[in-house]
């Protein structure tokens, strides 16, 4: 026998690390978006002046679980890829990218930095877009699986962009939670 694995063991190995991914992504994701009050729920964001094109909330609940789903099966991807070269990089990349999203509703929602957060999404944006490219010489579905996000995180962009034009004071719209007076 010349083959090391069969094609089914191969597969198999893919969904045990895709059955890691999937979960702890889309877990950690909802979680910081939960501590730092995300969304409409929020004093804060539900005083700012939004522009027209902030979609309603429950676009959100679907799009952000859908996007980390994409997110966990293109790093089970490339993480089954042993060997390939320039993996180390692209596993890099991809997890500069993540820590940088984990981090983006903290900044906006909870410490209303508005203008830091949307630094902080460009970033994301220019790595998510050399993780793709890196993720494209060692499977090409794992960076097919990162489009949604990019164009999605393009959009939030703007709209940070936009938040960030008609809100100029926005920190200190609403006092912080650890600073409200009982």
């Amino acid at each position: 026998m010349s083959e090391i694995a069969t094609p089914g063991q191969l597969r198999l190995s893919y969904w045990r690390w895709a059955m890691i991914t999937v979960p702890a992504i889309v877990l950690i994701g909802s979680l910081m978006g939960l501590l730092s009050n995300s969304g409409y729920g929020n004093r804060w964001f539900a005083a700012l002046d939004l522009p027209s094109i902030v979609p309603p909330g429950w676009v959100f609940a679907v799009v952000w679980p859908l996007l980390y789903i994409c997110l966990g099966l293109a790093l089970a991807m490339v993480l089954h890829a042993r060997g390939a070269r320039g993996r180390g990089f692209a596993l890099l990349l991809f997890f500069v990218q993540l820590v940088a999203n984990f981090a983006w509703s903290p900044l906006f929602f909870a410490a209303h930095q508005v203008t830091s957060a949307l630094y902080l999404i460009i970033f994301i944006l220019m790595v998510t877009l050399a993780t793709a490219f890196a993720f494209a010489s060692i499977r090409k579905a794992a960076a097919w699986l990162l489009v949604p996000y990019l164009l999605w995180l393009a959009f939030a962009s703007v709209l940070n962009f936009q938040i960030d034009q008609r809100n100029p004071g926005a920190e200190t719209l609403v006092p912080h939670a650890a600073s409200t007076q009982i």
